[in-house]
């Protein structure tokens, strides 16, 4: 490991030794002062999460699209210090569950759980509960370059009992996963380039990874779309959905829990990651 990246990982150690001396107030408060200095100070992504927004809710006034942006800058910072802190930042916090049984169901099936969620809500939460509830709970990630980094987040991420295959490790370690009727998480909505296929994400055509509805077509598995959601303070919510997959066509599979999420972040706004260039590739 390079020495910078050693500073990084020992930066984060002492971040988080820190933030986990103080309160949850105390941590709301200076995520408060982050978030106002990024907005303010901080022109990175900026403009595309304000163009997002635009596109994404085009009757929009510019004041409400100002004052969401504000809200989703206020709300990752709050989400990136509780993620520092992991595990003190679960004390005391209650989560309210929806869909488990749809979970339970595609359990006793025996054929694993190819489980979606995107850049939504607090999906280090939903994380949390997953690796808790399931034997085997596999997340697919992307490594940080920066390897000091990497090693700390991915560290914090098991705490629960999460574990984790990053891409471009061999496909055969995810179907593996499934085979040992295990939970294989994947992230899917950023843009997936040429290799993707086009669905309707906010009325507009967004590549999206097909990896998805590849791995039920190739299994059966079946598919389950997730979210945490932000109640209040201290309050989560996670609802599960079933994919339908009925077709058996990747296009239809990735559109269905393509509107899942997007329902989601309708009635949630604030609390989607609008930074990704997810219009990006055109049809």
């Amino acid at each position: 490991m390079k020495r910078s990246h050693t500073i990084t990982y020992f930066l984060l150690t002492l971040c988080k030794a820190g933030l986990s001396a103080i309160s949850k107030r105390s941590r709301n408060r200076l995520a408060g002062h982050m978030a106002s200095i990024l907005f303010h100070n901080i022109r990175f992504r900026k403009e595309l999460a304000r163009e997002n927004l635009q596109r994404a809710f085009p009757e929009w006034a510019e004041s409400k699209v100002n004052l969401t942006l504000i809200k989703v800058y206020l709300f990752f910072s709050q989400n990136f210090i509780d993620f520092i802190s992991i595990p003190r930042s679960w004390d005391g916090i209650k989560i309210d569950v929806i869909g488990e049984d749809f979970l339970r169901s595609a359990t006793n099936q025996g054929k694993g759980i190819v489980f979606i969620t995107g850049h939504f809500g607090c999906w280090e939460i939903l994380g949390k509960w997953l690796g808790e509830y399931a034997s085997l709970f596999t997340g697919v990630a992307q490594r940080q370059q920066n390897r000091g980094a990497d090693q700390f987040f991915q560290e914090q991420r098991e705490i629960p009992g999460t574990k984790h295959i990053f891409r471009k490790e061999p496909i055969e370690k995810m179907y593996d996963v499934l085979k040992k009727n295990g939970i294989l998480g994947l992230v899917s909505d950023q843009d997936a380039k040429k290799k993707g296929v086009f669905v309707k994400f906010f009325g507009l055509p967004a590549s999206t990874p097909k990896g998805a509805a590849l791995f039920h077509i190739n299994t059966s598995a079946p598919m389950v779309m997730g979210v945490c959601i932000k109640r209040s303070f201290q309050h989560y919510e996670l609802r599960f959905s079933p994919v339908d997959t009925s077709s058996q066509d990747i296009n239809n599979i990735t559109q269905d829990y393509t509107n899942i999420l997007e329902q989601h972040i309708r009635a949630n706004p604030e609390q989607y990651f609008w930074f990704h260039r997810r219009w990006k590739t055109k049809p």
